[in-house]
């Protein structure tokens, strides 16, 4: 046994969240690490019999009681309830439903309107540069419906563009391509101290370090549920309103379900108090209840935990790495320093799509961002050490590889 594998039994032992393992379903086969929890979180086995029981009981059985009997239709806020501490929130503040990029919509748009109800002039959203695609598109078209001019800008760049006509400012809290963590407190400050509002998408920090909603002033803020919170595919995503902003959020996608009176079918819109007034359909209840059912995970979790185990998990890879891996054949580039690293880590490597399929068929569970990323999220709640130390073993195996077919003229 190596110095690594024997560090990483160690490390392994003395985990205090090891035992979280077992409320996860495991991939199959002999040394398998899905290190791709930052795409889609693994399955916690509690969720296959809620699911039962939701579609054969409550929907088969009961039907449309359900929706008061088993608490359906409050389902969208006592889910947001259950995620708020997760992201630092206190209670009433979050709903979940509708995906990601929806949430999104509403949240800069009504930023907009908010900051025009104290400055008419303001005319300019601010947008993260190196932002996901789909947050560049979405904010593309807020800035043409609320005819408002687009500014793309890099983070730390932001607080000197900031100005009098900035309405609102939509940054991505960890970089989904790199793994940097941008400094939310900081740039929220420098937001509000020109008079703007702030969105934050949290889709790679949500459940995996603490963000501080509620401390750091945010004034609106989104994120995915099937991350590390584990929600599923195409589970519902959350939306956060500070409290003191509820009365003021207006929303550009009203519906029934937020209407004060849903089931007044008034032709007139008053939108409902507090969080609810992000509703605006019909709740996806069998998503949102495995959701509800995966949240079960964190009952005797704090993300502070999670967060430190992150950070030594990032850490032993890259010595891993380093250790394993052939000189100058990867290019770490997410950031060193805890302060600035999520939960990924991207290696920068010359045939990187080729790479990342091989690992995947020697069962080391990766992903690949064009042109040139390997990506590996470590969901701290199910990822031990031993994965960290086979994953980056295999690494070193397969660039090893795909250096001695190139270099005898076999490879791509």
């Amino acid at each position: 046994m190596s110095e690594l594998e024997l560090k990483a039994e160690k490390l392994d032992a003395a985990d205090e969240l090891a035992v979280k393992r077992a409320e996860f379903v495991r991939e199959e086969g002999d040394g398998a690490v899905y290190l791709d929890g930052n795409s889609l979180g693994a399955l916690p086995v509690a969720v296959p019999g809620r699911i039962e029981d939701v579609v054969r009981r409550e929907w088969g059985e009961l039907r449309i009681r359900s929706w008061t009997e088993s608490g359906w239709w409050t389902a969208p806020e006592r889910i947001g309830d259950r995620i708020a501490p997760l992201v630092g929130a206190a209670a009433g503040q979050i709903v979940v439903g509708d995906s990601t990029s929806v949430n999104v919509f509403k949240a800069l748009v009504a930023a907009v309107r908010m900051a025009r109800l104290t400055d008419p002039g303001r005319n300019e959203i601010v947008v993260d540069a190196t932002t996901f695609p789909t947050d560049g598109y979405i904010a593309e078209s807020a800035a043409r419906m609320t005819g408002c001019t687009l500014r793309p800008a890099i983070p730390s760049e932001v607080p000197g563009v900031l100005g009098t006509r900035t309405a609102a400012v939509l940054f991505n809290h960890v970089d989904y391509r790199t793994g940097r963590l941008h400094d939310l407190p900081m740039l929220t400050a420098a937001a509000h101290l020109v008079g703007a509002y702030v969105v934050w998408d949290l889709c790679h920090s949500a459940g995996a370090l603490p963000v501080g909603l509620d401390a750091h002033g945010v004034d609106l803020a989104v994120g995915c549920t099937y991350k590390y919170l584990n929600g599923g595919p195409g589970s519902p995503a959350f939306l956060y309103v500070r409290e003191d902003l509820q009365d003021l959020f207006d929303s550009p996608l009203p519906g029934w379900n937020s209407h004060a009176e849903p089931f007044g079918m008034r032709p007139d819109y008053e939108p409902a108090p507090g969080a609810p007034r992000g509703r605006v359909g019909t709740p996806d209840i069998l998503s949102m209840l495995a959701l509800e059912a995966a949240l079960e995970v964190w009952d005797d979790v704090t993300v502070e935990a999670v967060r430190a185990k992150s950070l030594a998990l990032t850490d032993f890879f890259l010595e891993c790495v380093e250790a394993y891996a052939p000189e100058g054949r990867v290019e770490c580039v997410t950031p060193r320093a805890h302060r600035e690293r999520g939960s990924q880590i991207a290696l920068r490597c010359q045939g990187a799509g080729d790479v990342m399929e091989r690992l995947i068929g020697r069962g080391v569970v990766g992903d690949f961002r064009r042109p040139d990323v390997l990506r590996f999220g470590f969901a701290p709640l199910y990822v031990g050490f031993a994965d960290v130390e086979r994953a980056a073993r295999v690494l070193a195996d397969v660039l090893a590889e795909v250096s001695t077919e190139v270099s005898a003229g076999t490879g791509a």
